[in-house]
């Protein structure tokens, strides 16, 4: 059985998390920095060849009513990036309010500044991960 790789893309850092091997749980996260796309790529297809990744989920951000923007434009092809580099099936999930909802989480456990920066993004994608996992259980 292989691994899912969540994926929260952002233009400075994308946060990715992995599922453990029942699929079930977040194993672990990771921050890749993703101002050079194609260093993000290669990235990601480091990680997830050395984790077992059988599958790729990318946060899809939507806006509140549903519709799409610029942002959910970039994020798409980022996801055909990454389908193309890996040759993994990619899917695209609504991520709406994980990087709000990640903020919350680390405040109520007194991550604050620098140390907040560098772990929202891992949160956001572990958010993105338990959600699609959540709905694959259903």
């Amino acid at each position: 059985m292989n691994k899912i790789m969540g994926i929260d893309y952002g233009d400075a850092r994308t946060g990715v998390a992995i599922s453990d091997l029942l699929c079930s749980i977040v194993g672990s996260t990771f921050v890749v920095p993703s101002r050079n796309t194609e260093k993000a790529i290669a990235d990601i297809v480091k990680l997830a060849k050395e984790n077992m990744v059988g599958e790729i989920v990318v946060g899809l951000p939507k806006n509140m009513d549903g519709t799409e923007g610029i942002r959910a434009e970039l994020c798409r092809e980022f996801a055909d990036k990454l389908k193309e580099a890996t040759g993994l099936p990619v899917t695209m999930w609504d991520e709406r309010r994980t990087t709000v909802e990640a903020h919350n989480i680390l405040s109520q456990h007194n991550y604050h500044g620098k140390k907040r920066k560098n772990t929202v993004d891992a949160v956001a994608a572990s958010l993105i991960l338990e959600g699609y996992l959540a709905y694959r259980k259903r």
